[in-house]
């Protein structure tokens, strides 16, 4: 429903204009936003006109009238004075609010529209029947983004971000869990990939400062029918557990983009053990100390290149090449061979992936 937020914004504005004082209440009697003081002592007249049959009433020089959304009865406006003058500003006022529930209602309907076609809760006939009730296009080229917060998302950072895409129609925000903010962008004819992700990025600087730290953000591909959203939806999704396994310096993930990272995420994890135990038998890739897991990932950065490997590592070459001898000789693989290098940094990712998996267990 209408935020007390906004309903006081409305207030504020209609008494700048017409410099009469308004209040409005909930069918409870509980004050929600006022431009005057002492309006939480209408509460008792507030009942007894929650229950009389009048639309609007005087009472002790104060007008009351009645707020509906589709016959059900939201909220009571109260307005100082009785003249006509006031009367004509109260039933503006009261058109206005209705105005603002049906904007809400419609946006809530959207948003539940929105969540279900993301999780595939609804039928093929269903969606297209609901886009086309609620005006949403179902030809439009569009890609999810998902925006993830380290801890659970407050509703500022919701509005933040709703705020950067308010002024574009075709474009949705909401949340499915705690921690996410997702927005499905309507793309024009002319933005691709490169243009999502600068709007990922941007979607990243609205956040505060504090909030930016843990925040990671991914999209999907871009699809062309509404009904192939929840597609997007899950590659969004799987983009976003794979940057955290493989992309860890990274703030933005496209799906587009994740590779080989991809095709692991999807081994099952018994498949993954016999593999590292085929590999290495029973030592791990991660039970390496810190100065040979250092020298691996500096000569896998370095495209197997051992002179710019020493050259950053501030060693000898000798030293790089008598470490990958140990190397080889304790795993049987050598890393200046280009299958071994393949089968080695493969079996690292591998390694990473169970051990993320694991910690989703806990």
């Amino acid at each position: 429903m209408i935020s007390n937020q906004v309903l006081q914004s409305t207030l504020d504005g209609l008494k700048a204009i017409s410099r009469v004082d308004l209040c409005v209440m909930d069918t409870e009697g509980i004050l929600l936003a006022s431009t005057f003081d002492g309006a939480d002592h209408f509460r008792e007249s507030v009942l007894s006109f929650v229950n009389s049959p009048a639309d609007s009433q005087v009472i002790s020089g104060y007008q009351f009238f009645k707020v509906l959304d589709e016959n059900q009865l939201e909220y009571i406006l109260i307005a100082n004075g009785n003249t006509d003058d006031v009367y004509m500003v109260s039933k503006m006022a009261a058109f206005q609010l209705q105005g603002l529930l049906v904007a809400y209602r419609e946006r809530f309907d959207k948003d539940n529209f929105i969540k279900n076609l993301l999780l595939d809760n609804l039928l093929l006939v269903d969606i297209y029947n609901r886009a086309k009730k609620l005006h949403v296009e179902a030809d439009a080229r569009r890609a999810v983004f998902i925006m993830e917060v380290t801890h659970e998302k407050e509703s500022s950072c919701l509005e933040l971000v709703r705020g950067l895409f308010s002024g574009k129609n075709g474009d949705f925000i909401t949340a499915v869990d705690e921690r996410s903010i997702i927005v499905v962008k309507e793309l024009d004819d002319n933005e691709g990939y490169p243009e999502m992700d600068e709007t990922a990025k941007m979607i990243l600087s609205v956040l505060p400062e504090d909030k930016k730290q843990g925040a990671l953000i991914a999209y999907g591909t871009i699809v062309n029918e509404i009904k192939d959203v929840s597609r997007s939806y899950k590659e969004a999704r799987m983009a976003l557990n794979v940057g955290k396994i493989f992309f860890g310096d990274s703030k933005v993930i496209a799906y587009s983009s994740l590779g080989i990272g991809r095709l692991i995420y999807q081994l099952p994890i018994p498949l993954c053990k016999m593999f590292i135990k085929e590999i290495f038998e029973n030592k791990s890739p991660d039970e390496f100390d810190e100065e040979t897991l250092t020298t691996i990932n500096k000569f896998f950065d370095n495209n197997l290149n051992v002179s710019e490997t020493s050259r950053q590592l501030y060693i000898h070459r000798n030293t790089l090449v008598y470490r990958l001898d140990k190397l080889q000789k304790s795993t049987g693989l050598d890393l200046r061979v280009f299958e071994d290098a393949i089968t080695f940094k493969i079996a690292l990712m591998v390694v990473k992936y169970m051990k993320y998996m694991e910690e989703q267990e806990y």
